[in-house]
């Protein structure tokens, strides 16, 4: 880990959605029912995940269909709070270990497996944040995501 990066504490289980609620209250937006049904089914996934997985989830424990569109929506709530991330690459989202801290985050995803690694490093990203201020590019959100092989599948070959 870089010099100048920082530790996290990383709920999880109840803890993380807890901590997903108060964030997404602190924010103004509203913890129905359904939202936290679409957190804990997300938190379910150890790789990245499309809406349509999670209203598959999502549909079998309420019972009834739930539509992707419906999922979409409040993912994009979610990602705009901070509690989940969009993993560009692989066009899904994962559950933010610790969503009340916002900061550019690197995301180390395998290509073997699709696990995804989270990785904080305050110093890379305000390099990539200088580097666009220098070009009068105002960075809104920033996607740092690196492709490769985990320990593990790397270790496995």
């Amino acid at each position: 880990m870089a010099e100048d990066a920082h530790r996290h504490e990383k709920p999880s289980g109840k803890a993380l959605v807890a901590a997903a609620k108060a964030v997404v209250l602190s924010a103004g937006e509203q913890w129905t029912p359904m939202r936290e049904s679409v957190f804990e089914a997300l938190s379910g996934f150890s790789k990245p995940a499309s809406a349509y997985d999670i209203a598959e989830v999502v549909s079998r424990e309420v019972g009834r269909r739930v539509p992707a569109n419906s999922i979409y929506r409040i993912l994009e709530i979610f990602v705009g709070n901070n509690v989940v991330q969009r993993v560009e690459s692989a066009n899904g989202f994962i559950v933010n270990v610790h969503p009340e801290c916002r900061h550019d985050c690197i995301l180390l995803i395998c290509d073997q497996c699709g696990a995804v690694v989270h990785v904080d490093d305050d110093q890379v990203a305000r390099t990539i944040r200088s580097a666009a201020q220098a070009e009068e590019f105002d960075a809104q959100r920033p996607v740092l995501e690196m492709r490769g092989l985990c320990r593990n599948c790397r270790t496995s070959h």
